[in-house]
């Protein structure tokens, strides 16, 4: 393979990661509301199509011209698209020289090459979308067409404007050619995909060993800690107005939304977000002092964590690297004289690190009890007896139950 076509990959695997990051959270949200679970299976199936949806819209950018260079003079072919379909043969024949062989004409011919290609680019996401997204062929051909026009008129519109003139050829040819090989991806899947266990399948199988899957409930912790600071600073302007002090009204807030809110509502927004519901010992709606009992215990060992990934973030972010890392590199090979400095410190500042290195023990403590639980209850669950009870996903609730024979009465009536 060339550098040329190596590019656009290594470009992706550069991208993939941050961007697989940035939409972990929403696609989670979305999986867990969709299907009650995130499978390993359906989670390498996604981040797979993601990695090949970016490779693929790269391999028709990059690489990109300099800034530097003047486009609209070195391309002038390119702001004339070719809408004139089967203009491929004419280029399959001119690249032959007009010899008639095997050879000319496929094997060594560069036109057909770029046929090929170009049909190959849009196969997997055929594959995808009847594997993965459980498509018709019909849909799959519109989407595999929809595709392809976009990647054409982002090399049409130079990048949407981003070059004053276009540096590849918008060609009607590579639609067709795309859109064939979207279809041609939706065929070759049905074989493979009969190999393979269905997605639905799978996560069944997991629901039924556990039903409130760990990770959907972290999940739902996430995306609470994200909206809190938002509840937090609309409540804390409500308090302030009310005359009650920034202290008392962040407690307020912390009750009013881990407390109030799940015993009037049944779960935070996170909880109901991730169809999750909080419930008492007998499956019923917590009392209110169960709530308090759980926010306080989990309180405990989520906002030490918190509070570590916060310090660590802005060490990272302030701290030259070179001294981020001659202190791993201390901490490593010289522990022994680290040791000696941190007794050498005052007592204040002894202690102040005592204490975030009992904090940091006690949220050790906490989840590898709560992962070796076999039902993966926590310490705050055991104790104040609330626990997850999970509400039917999106594709449960679509799925309707088998329709009842007539009975030979019914029937002669």
């Amino acid at each position: 393979m060339s550098s040329v076509h190596l590019l656009p990959i290594k470009t992706a695997a550069l991208i993939f990661p941050l961007l697989a990051l940035v939409l972990f959270l929403p696609a989670a949200v979305v999986t867990y509301r969709r299907h009650g679970i995130m499978s390993s299976w359906r989670t390498l199936s996604f981040y797979s199509f993601l990695f090949y949806s970016l490779t693929a819209f790269f391999m028709t950018l990059i690489p990109l011209p300099s800034q530097a260079v003047d486009v609209c003079a070195k391309y002038p072919k390119m702001a004339h698209p070719a809408l004139t379909p089967g203009n491929t043969f004419g280029d399959i024949w001119k690249e032959a020289g007009g010899e008639v062989s095997f050879g000319a004409l496929v094997l060594h011919n560069p036109a057909v090459w770029q046929a090929t290609l170009n049909v190959a680019l849009l196969v997997p996401l055929g594959m995808y979308l009847r594997y993965h997204f459980k498509r018709g062929f019909l849909t799959a051909a519109a989407i595999g067409f929809g595709v392809s026009l976009f990647f054409e008129l982002t090399q049409y519109t130079g990048v949407w404007g981003l070059y004053e003139c276009p540096y590849r050829l918008a060609d009607v040819d590579d639609l067709i050619t795309n859109t064939c090989g979207a279809m041609l991806g939706w065929w070759l899947a049905g074989p493979v995909t009969r190999l393979l266990p269905t997605l639905d399948s799978i996560d069944d199988e997991a629901l039924a060993k556990r039903p409130v899957p760990l990770g959907r409930r972290l999940v739902a912790l996430l995306v609470d800690l994200c909206v809190l600071p938002f509840a937090m600073l609309f409540c804390g302007l409500v308090f302030a107005l009310l005359g009650v002090g920034p202290l008392t009204g962040q407690l307020l807030t912390l009750l009013v939304y881990f407390v109030l809110l799940p015993w009037a509502f049944g779960g935070t927004p996170g909880k109901k977000l991730l169809l999750l519901n909080l419930v008492g010992p007998d499956d019923e709606r917590p009392a209110p002092w169960r709530l308090l009992v759980r926010a306080m215990l989990l309180g405990i060992a989520v906002v030490p964590l918190v509070l570590m990934l916060m310090s660590g973030v802005l060490a990272a972010l302030s701290l030259p690297g070179a001294i981020l890392a001659s202190g791993a590199n201390a901490l490593i090979s010289q522990p022994g004289e680290l040791l000696g400095a941190l007794a050498s410190l005052p007592k204040s500042l002894l202690l102040g690190f005592l204490v975030v290195a009992a904090g940091a023990l006690l949220v050790v403590i906490f989840w590898v009890a709560l992962w070796r639980h076999p039902k993966h209850y926590g310490v705050h669950e055991l104790l104040s007896g609330v626990h997850n009870k999970a509400l039917p996903h999106k594709r449960a609730r679509r799925a309707e139950p088998p329709a009842e024979e007539p009975t030979a009465s019914a029937s002669a009536e």
